[in-house]
């Protein structure tokens, strides 16, 4: 099995319905779905808000660091199995903080988890604070001095949620104190947005990767400026289909990406809600596109090179990739 770095996962998208009901029963939560496969039936998405929508009403079951150390070992633990053995992560701390869970709690059930993540599964990780892009920049910088005031090892800091008619820009102060405080930087754009989403968090937030970026393909400038810099680009198949953002997986660009020599690499975002995790996207595009075993190994030296692990880690990693 090839290893694979896994760059572009929020861990409240690796809630499954049945875990969901899980911890409502452990922590007296009401939901209004009759049970696991009736919840699942309603994994159909018309936009990305539709996906939205749901995917916040399911945090509700996670009260405790349990609940946040349960749910980041499940996904660590199937990673695992899909060849993962790097995981950066995401954490929506907003999203849980506003409904009155505090960061602490959060934070620390999240880190425990991935602290025993290389002991217990064989992954080495890193935590990546997301801010809500349709929350106010200055919401996102509360949240920021929440989780350093817990004293979690950050690995960086990204920026999700809706691109349409919520700008990067406002968040740049906020960058460049993360960047100070040692942090790497992240962020989505280019899924629902165009080439200029992609444009604005790279001059605005000074990104070292973008995540999803497919959209930037139909702009040959940019296409250029990516692939020259080395700037990667962390790809979600089975995501951009199910959300509507390619209407088909073999329309997907991702050929294109590789074909134009960009870091372009394959993750699997929010897993429960997209039917597949990093392996499942894998064997997906392979089938789809007749990949190569040699371009398989492109898409895992891509996510390793990708990665925020230190150059001698990367290098051990790499050795072990046939060229």
């Amino acid at each position: 099995m090839l290893p694979f770095a896994e760059l572009h996962l929020h861990l409240e998208g690796t809630l499954e319905p049945e875990m969901v009901f899980e911890l409502a029963e452990r922590n007296r939560v009401a939901l209004p779905w009759r049970d696991a496969d009736d919840l699942r039936g309603r994994y159909s998405y018309g936009c990305l808000q539709d996906f939205l929508d749901l995917y916040y009403a399911n945090m509700a079951v996670l009260r405790t660091e349990a609940d946040f150390a349960e749910l980041t070992d499940a996904y660590l633990a199937r990673a695992a199995r899909a060849g993962v053995v790097r995981a950066e992560v995401f954490c929506d701390l907003q999203a849980h903080t506003a409904r009155g869970v505090p960061a602490p709690v959060v934070l620390s059930g999240v880190a425990d988890a991935l602290g025993r993540a290389e002991a217990d599964h064989g992954v080495s990780a890193g935590l990546i604070l997301t801010f809500l892009r349709h929350l106010p920049a200055e919401d996102a910088a509360r949240s920021y001095a929440e989780a350093i005031a817990t004293g979690v090892d950050l690995l960086g800091v990204g920026l999700c949620s809706s691109e349409i008619g919520f700008p990067a820009a406002p968040f740049a102060d906020l960058y460049a104190r993360a960047r100070a405080d040692g942090l790497h930087t992240v962020a989505h754009a280019g899924e629902e947005g165009g080439p200029d989403s992609v444009w604005e968090v790279l001059e605005h937030l000074r990104v070292e990767r973008v995540d999803h970026g497919i959209r930037a393909m139909s702009d040959p400038e940019l296409v250029r400026h990516l692939a020259e810099r080395r700037i990667p680009l962390t790809v979600c198949p089975l995501s951009n289909v199910r959300l509507r953002a390619v209407g088909e997986l073999s329309a997907h660009p991702l050929p294109a990406m590789l074909d134009a020599g960009l870091v372009a690499c394959v993750n699997s975002d929010d897993p429960a809600y997209f039917g597949g995790y990093l392996d499942d996207n894998i064997a997906a595009v392979t089938d789809a596109f007749g990949l190569t075993p040699d371009q398989v190994a492109t898409l895992a030296r891509n996510s390793i090179e990708a990665s925020f692990l230190p150059a001698a880690d990367k290098q051990r990693l790499l050795s072990t990739v046939p060229a």
